[in-house]
């Protein structure tokens, strides 16, 4: 399984982006799917997660703004995200978690400048 993250970029505050992750191969019944972040000087954190395609759960920090959707496909997850601050700048990771294990993509730099 391998998962390609694309979609970031620099971008000014209020403004958006829509981050897109790839999944090859099978994706088995049981799945997570998810977006993390990583800031420099800073620890990963958990952004949005869509459990089975229909479940989601988001950070506090991007409730409202940020939305995590399944492709029709359902092998590619996608993150909206609008009204971005400048404390959304960092490198945003995709997550695929099945009954195999967990497995992550490259990271996508999101910059938002103020």
């Amino acid at each position: 399984v391998q998962l390609q993250a694309s979609g970031g970029g620099l971008v000014q505050a209020g403004g958006s982006l829509r981050l897109s992750c790839a999944v090859s191969g099978t994706i088995l019944s049981g799945n997570v799917m998810g977006w993390y972040r990583q800031a420099p000087g800073k620890q990963r954190e958990l952004v949005a997660t869509v459990t089975n395609g229909v479940s989601t759960n988001y950070a506090d920090s991007v409730k409202g703004r940020f939305t995590i959707s399944r492709g029709v496909a359902k092998n590619t997850v996608y993150l909206q995200t609008n009204s971005l601050k400048p404390e959304d700048t960092a490198v945003y990771y995709c997550k695929l978690a099945d009954p195999r294990g967990s497995f992550w993509g490259q990271g996508t730099q999101v910059t938002v400048s103020s």
